[in-house]
């Protein structure tokens, strides 16, 4: 969330709600929100006497505008009394890195760090702050009844009452604990987690064990699981049909793929009955050099005296690049592993090119399987295997899954665990046994957002469609042509032997609704925009502006089917070889040209630049295969300008009868040179006159339109405009 200068001073009040007991959250009036700029499950900061930092619920119904409501454990970490003065403010909130607490004697002797990570995933937390055990598992989080049992099978019940103290935080600041944190106690140092599952079920643990699921419940991935079954079967149950081939029954294997696919999820299935020692890659590898190699060497030398699998989780923290000297030794201890017969090594990765290489050796992990983003259709099958124990009445998973793209069965989950708490508040409320409806999973999706963009800014496109957008025929169809039919209907495509526009370029003169055209593009076709500025890619250092192109699109293809929105193309793409920058944006168009048309292919991704000069742009870009469909936006002439008005004013009170009624139509024609953003600011201005009139004016007049227009005078510039016209009817 973008840091912001609003902020509120409200009055604090004791939240009495069990549901909310000492879960970090603060329930604020929409109302008051909405003036924070904010969105229900943001972060906010809270400022008594000490400032400390909670996520945000809507408050019930009741609940006055001026009023916050805190639970016991938030009122003191904020140094706050009831009815007190708080000072409300949003704030940014990174993902912590690392996480220092400390606790009871039994807290820090029975639980440990991946089960208290657990149980405060989602946490908004600073230095210093007091917080509970009891999991937030509410709005979007990763929180789950599972970090409650493993607490229950810990320390008992005494779990629910545990409060802990935050001593120390990476990076500084208000952090949120997240699935890749690490989340260690104070007084002990922080070590290996291993998993041992026997053929016999006997269990040897550190940590309570996640419940494994059915291989048919794999839903996306069987051909991935059948290729590591057949591996590990060739490998560890008949490696003599490999020796008789001449073929080392040696298996190093590296599982990639978007975070919260379903990765771990899938190796732990597949090993089932298997013996499977697993080490925790980002605790692991946040220890200092010399833990991080005796961690490993543990959990290999255990691997290897009794056979079985050896996981490591997110590898790319354990073994980064630029590699460090322990890395080395790290690699060595995996080969030996590796090399052992009776053992296979598995690894996972969210980011594969970020993981040191040499671990691809041969003689490691020689082979590798990629999980994809989930489709239409498996998220569908997911949300089935995810809601068939829950009560519910006809509920169509279909539309769901069509408006959830990007999600993977991490956010599904998320999904569904925010429609129950809707479900659950209901049925609380009303008495009535508790039921899983369409509106509460069509409300959920207003709150979760999909973790491949969860880092990242996007075009907000709320509700406006393109059915909204005034005039504008020939531009809507043509985009609808060359971005909503390739994505929503590429069977034609395919049958029709044809390959899809790549990319389309939107000009025309500022102020005429390109970027606005784009956003309602966007909510038309259920897509996952991608929203970049010219100037954002640039970047002083050599080869970090095309490392941020490539991650602009590896976001893209992680969301697909998603639209690339490149805004003021011209200054990220100008020609080559006119810039005097060190070859900063001659580089930037080359990696431009490269995802757009290289070797590697753009599935279910679409480009969309938009700029009004077209001709500083390179050529190479506008050639097919790339940028290929140029739509030209025309400046909005007469009709055009009354519907665009006739739009804005829906929301103002205009005066429609006598001397004082404003004719759209009238006013329209008369608006020769207004852009659509003109005649949006003339209404705007126009309802801001009447106030100046009256205070209590309840309508806009003719004569505010008319004053109105003194102010806002019009911006388009002829010669520009017939310049891109010139453009066009080259183009």
């Amino acid at each position: 969330m973008a840091p912001t200068t609003a902020h509120l001073t409200l009055t604090a009040r004791l939240n009495t709600s069990a549901l909310d007991s000492r879960r970090g959250v603060i329930r604020l009036h929409p109302e008051a929100i909405a003036a924070l700029g904010i969105r229900e499950w943001d972060a906010v900061s809270l400022t008594g006497s000490r400032t400390t930092a909670a996520v945000v619920g809507i408050a019930p119904d009741g609940t006055p505008t001026g009023t916050a409501l805190l639970d016991d454990v938030t009122l003191s970490n904020a140094g706050l009394r009831e009815d007190a003065a708080v000072l409300v403010a949003p704030v940014t909130v990174f993902g912590a890195r690392s996480v220092t607490l400390t606790g009871s004697n039994l807290a820090t002797r029975s639980i440990t760090p991946a089960t208290l990570r657990q149980a405060l995933l989602g946490k908004v937390m600073t230095v210093g702050d007091t917080v509970s055990l009891l999991p937030r598992d509410l709005g979007p989080g990763t929180s789950t009844s599972a970090a409650s049992a493993a607490l229950a099978a810990s320390v008992g019940i005494t779990w629910t009452s545990e409060l802990l103290t935050v001593t120390e935080v990476d990076p500084a600041g208000p952090v949120s604990v997240q699935p890749n944190s690490l989340v260690c106690w104070g007084t002990a140092q922080a070590g290996a987690v291993i998993r041992e599952r026997t053929a016999t079920g006997t269990h040897v643990v550190t940590e309570e064990a996640a419940p494994t699921l059915n291989f048919d419940d794999l839903k996306g991935a069987h051909t991935q699981a059948g290729r590591l079954a057949e591996w590990l079967k060739l490998a560890l149950d008949q490696p003599e049909l490999l020796h008789k081939l001449g073929a080392a029954p040696n298996l190093g294997v590296l599982v990639s793929g978007p975070a919260g696919v379903g990765k771990t999820k899938l190796v732990r299935t597949v090993c089932s009955g298997r013996r499977l020692v697993e080490l925790d890659g980002p605790e692991v590898g946040s220890l200092r050099p010399e833990d991080r190699l005796a961690n490993v060497s543990s959990a290999v030398a255990s691997v290897r005296e009794g056979g079985g699998v050896l996981l490591i989780t997110d590898i790319d923290t354990l073994l980064p690049v630029p590699p460090d000297p322990v890395a080395t030794l790290i690699i060595a201890e995996l080969r030996s592993a590796v090399g052992t017969p009776g053992v296979a090594f598995v690894a996972t990765t969210a980011v594969p090119d970020a993981v040191d290489p040499r671990l691809r050796a041969p003689d490691l992990c020689d082979r590798e399987l990629g999980l994809s983003l989930p489709d239409g259709a498996v998220r569908g099958q997911l949300l089935e295997v995810l809601l068939r124990d829950v009560p519910s009445a006809d509920l169509d998973l279909g539309e769901i899954a069509e408006r959830t793209p990007g999600f993977v069965v991490a956010d599904l989950a998320a999904l569904v665990r925010e429609a129950a708490l809707r479900a659950a508040a209901r049925a609380s409320e009303n008495g009535e046994p508790p039921e899983l409806r369409q509106e509460d999973l069509a409300g959920a999706l207003s709150v979760i957002r999909p973790l491949s963009r969860s880092a990242t800014e996007e075009v907000s496109v709320g509700s406006v469609t393109l059915d909204d957008v005034g005039d504008m025929v020939e531009t809507k169809q043509a985009l609808t042509e060359a971005v909503l039919w390739p994505l929503q209907h590429p069977d034609t495509f395919a049958r029709l032997g044809v390959e899809p526009p790549r990319g389309v370029l939107l000009y025309g003169p500022p102020g005429c609704g390109k970027t606005y055209v784009v956003r309602a593009l966007a909510s038309s076709g259920r897509l996952s925009v991608h929203a970049v500025k010219g100037a954002e890619l640039m970047d002083k250092w050599v080869g970090s502006s095309e490392k941020a192109v490539r991650e602009l699109f590896r976001r893209a293809r992680d969301s697909a089917p998603s639209l690339v929105f490149l805004d003021e193309i011209d200054a990220m793409a100008p020609r080559r070889g006119q810039s005097f920058d060190s070859g900063v944006t001659d580089r930037v168009v080359a990696a431009l040209l490269t995802e757009l048309d290289g070797i590697e292919p753009l599935r279910d991704v679409v480009v969309l630049g938009a700029t009004n000069r077209p001709d500083l742009i390179d050529p190479a870009l506008l050639r097919p295969g790339r940028l290929e469909k140029l739509v030209f936006v025309e400046p909005p002439d007469a009709e055009a300008r009354a519907q665009i008005l006739r739009t804005a004013g829906k929301s103002v009170p205009l005066a429609r009868e006598g001397a004082d009624a404003v004719d759209l139509d009238a006013l329209a024609a008369q608006l020769d040179g207004y852009s659509a953003a003109d005649c949006v600011a003339l209404l705007r201005e126009a309802a801001l006159t009447a106030m100046r009139r009256s205070i209590d004016a309840a309508d806009v007049t003719a004569a505010d339109v008319a004053a109105a227009r003194e102010t806002v005078r019009p911006s388009l510039d002829p010669l520009q405009v017939e310049s891109l016209r010139a453009f066009a009817e080259g183009h």
